[in-house]
């Protein structure tokens, strides 16, 4: 028997951006139901963003818009590895991952990386961590390599890919 056919929620874009992967994003960042407390946050990240890369010394003004929307890219994930079962051993077969999935991940990952750093507020982590994802860096980065150096190395194993 069939599951019933998901349907897919269409997000509002955020107020302020106008641009529905902030909302999204901000949506994650959610706890307990408390959107106005991870828009003050979200939000918040993006004034610290503004303040630290404008007032760079080589004279390019960044739009913290285009180091989310570069952070979030730098993040996401190509290829990941899905445990299969054939014949009584389980194999960690590499396979792409699709354009939502990516997506997810890699917000979940920046999220779950500012949320584990110590000691500062957490819209000043959160533009710490976009930051340093937009540079290719961070635990984001990090994780993304990780899953990517296993899948690699598990390439011997995608013929069973299904």
């Amino acid at each position: 028997m069939r599951r019933k056919k998901k349907f897919k929620r269409i997000i509002d874009p955020d107020p302020r951006y106008n641009n529905t992967l902030v909302a999204q994003f901000i949506n994650y960042l959610m706890k307990d139901g408390k959107k106005s407390v991870a828009q003050k946050v979200f939000y918040g990240a993006f004034e610290i963003l503004e303040k630290t890369t404008g007032s760079a010394s080589d004279g390019k003004d960044k739009d913290p818009l285009e180091i989310f929307d570069q952070a979030i890219k730098n993040a996401s994930p190509l290829v990941e590895v899905r445990s299969r079962r054939i014949g009584g051993a389980h194999y960690q077969v590499p396979r792409e991952v699709r354009g939502e999935r990516r997506l997810t991940l890699a917000i979940r990952w920046l999220i779950q990386a500012a949320r584990a750093k110590k000691g500062k507020p957490m819209a000043q982590k959160l533009a710490a961590e976009l930051l340093d994802a937009s540079k290719n860096t961070g635990t984001a980065v990090k994780k993304k390599q990780d899953i990517h150096r296993m899948a690699e190395a598990n390439k011997a194993f995608a013929h069973f890919a299904w």
